[in-house]
Parts: structure tokens; C-alpha cells; sequence
């Protein structure tokens, strides 16, 4: 049984955080530290980070980054699990950066409901911050959407 179409005459349910997010990068390094997760990047990344750091991107691909399940990702700074680019909790390559990082924390996994949110915010510092302003519906909605293609763009 095909599943039924949405009916384009009723409106969608507005998501929960219609009215904006708070959210402001404080820079403090820690989504870029501790957990050993893993930055995918994309060949637009790739092409990016190279421009950036002013080398060619096969060099930047062979010195930066590996294959892991068929997909590119970056190194990490070993023996940690720290970003490659991270030296003094700073970012090395912040105006460079992998769309990744660019579209923390708008990733879907965060804003999915507001105990995801709640729970993003215990590991960045940034989200609900004091100094935080407002981030509208539709930025949300944009950089969920950059990171949704960034994650369907193979590296």
C-alpha cells in the first residue's frame, strides 16, 4: 500500500521552535574536542579547507583526512580524539571550516524536539548562553538544510 500523500491544502504543523533558538558560538572549543566522533567532509569541504589553507586538495585530502565506510572524513589530532585543526581550543581553520561544523548546532538530531535541544546544551555552551540572541525560523531551517545536502554530497 503506497503511502498517502500530504494534503498541500493543509497547512504543516509550525515545528516547536517556530519562535528561534538561542544560540551564539562562544568558541570554546568543546564540540571540537572530547567525544570521538568524526567530521565528514564533502568535496565542496575539501576544496574549501585547501583553498583556505593555501594548498592543492589532493595534498589537503592525504594529509588531513581518511576513509572510514566509503566516506571522507578528517583526521584526528592523535593520541586524542581532537579535531586535526584545533590548537588551543581554537579553530585553525574557523573561516574554512567543514559545512559540518559550519551548521552546528543545527543539525536535526538537535532540534528535533526541545530535549534534544536541552540535552545539545549540556555540551555546548553556546546554546540558551546569557549573551545568546535569538536565531530565527528560517536561519534554522536554512542551515538544517545545508547540512542535510553537505551529508548527502559524498566526499
Amino acid at each position: 500500500m503506497a503511502a498517502k500523500e500530504p494534503d498541500p491544502t493543509v497547512p504543516a504543523p509550525e515545528p516547536w521552535f517556530a519562535t528561534g533558538l538561542r544560540f551564539t558560538c562562544t568558541q570554546c572549543g568543546q564540540c571540537c574536542t572530547g567525544s570521538a566522533g568524526s567530521v565528514w567532509v564533502s568535496q565542496a569541504d575539501i576544496k574549501r579547507l585547501a583553498a583556505f589553507l593555501d594548498i592543492p586538495p589532493g595534498r589537503f585530502v592525504r594529509r588531513y583526512t581518511r576513509m572510514v565506510n566509503g566516506e571522507r572524513i578528517l583526521i584526528d589530532n592523535a593520541p586524542s580524539t581532537d579535531c586535526v585543526f584545533l590548537r588551543d581550543r581554537t579553530c585553525t581553520v574557523y573561516e574554512g571550516r567543514p559545512t559540518q561544523c559550519r551548521t552546528y548546532p543545527w543539525w536535526l538530531q538537535n532540534i528535533q524536539d526541545e530535549q534534544s535541544w536541552r540535552e545539545a546544551a549540556d555540551v555546548c555552551e553556546g546554546i540558551n548562553h546569557a549573551t545568546a540572541f535569538f536565531v530565527p525560523l528560517a536561519e534554522i531551517v536554512e542551515q538544517v538544510t545545508l547540512d542535510q545536502e553537505n551529508e548527502a554530497s559524498p566526499g
